[in-house]
């Protein structure tokens, strides 16, 4: 059973996408800090407490710990409810918050390109469902 965030505040990733017929809303909550377990891990913040969105590092704001964008994002489950593009079902899912590189058909030019993508299967048909990641100009 997943559970809807209250806020935004409270997750690393969340999208809200119509995929062909289908509907999809998919969020990952922040973790607990792994040494002291007091605050949510988070980017850091510049001097004026704006986030750095483009850091590498995860950091606590209670102990100071600090932990590779990679290695934490690897740890966490990404909670998705959805409506099946292709049967109509609708239904919930959670798994790995894990990117896959995918090669999918540009339909404008006809030429392949390279995307990473969130998929998981529909519990009816089994259909893969992929959550693209948001291209810069697209």
């Amino acid at each position: 059973m997943v559970t809807e965030p209250v806020s935004i505040e409270q997750c690393v990733y969340f999208t809200n996408r119509t995929i062909g017929n289908g509907k999809v809303t998919a969020w990952v909550y922040k973790q607990k800090c792994q040494k002291c377990g007091k605050s949510l891990m988070s980017k850091p913040k510049d001097t004026k407490g704006k986030i750095k969105i483009r850091a590498k590092e995860y950091i606590c704001e209670s102990c100071g710990y600090t932990i590779p964008e990679d290695e934490y994002e690897e740890s966490l489950n990404v909670e998705i409810i959805y409506e099946c593009p292709h049967c109509g079902n609708k239904g919930e899912a959670v798994v790995p918050f894990k990117r896959k590189k995918v090669q999918i058909l540009d339909e404008e030019t006809g030429k392949k390109s390279s995307v990473e993508v969130l998929r998981f299967q529909c519990s009816k048909c089994n259909n893969n469902i992929d959550i693209t990641k948001k291209m810069k100009g697209v």
